[in-house]
């Protein structure tokens, strides 16, 4: 309730695109403030898989901004409450926006090879921000 989610599944650590799309949140961290939104990252990967990712994906001296669930056990639970678990067991690569009444604004199902367009996650946000001022 006190502000809007940005809910991002990956299908599986260590891949490119993963690796690839996680680190671009921590570049725009200052516009999920402006649009009083925060931001979820999740995955089906297990809790010491993605300690060791995580860890990985960013410099030394920084860390990833944002939480990072493990939808580990029981495998894919949340994924398939989203409609996103795919038969081989990995999430499809999606993001949610969800406003800050629990209501869902916005979804992208994204093919598994191609990274989400940070603009349009940025433009969606901006919406949902300009209709919670008025």
């Amino acid at each position: 309730g006190k502000k809007h989610v940005v809910l991002s599944f990956v299908p599986a650590a260590w891949t490119p695109v993963c690796s690839d799309q996680w680190p671009g949140y921590n570049l725009i961290q200052d516009i999920f403030d402006e649009n009083n939104t925060t931001l979820v990252g999740i995955t089906v990967d297990n809790i010491p898989t993605l300690y060791a990712w995580t860890r990985q994906m960013v410099p030394e001296s920084e860390e990833l901004w944002f939480t990072v669930l493990s939808d580990f056990f029981p495998h894919g639970a949340v994924a398939d409450r989203y409609g996103v678990l795919r038969s081989d067991g990995v999430a499809e690569r999606a993001v949610f926006l969800i406003d800050k009444t629990g209501v869902i604004r916005y979804i992208d199902v994204h093919d598994i090879n191609d990274r989400p367009s940070l603009e349009t996650i940025v433009k969606e946000m901006e919406l949902l921000q300009k209709d919670a001022s008025k």
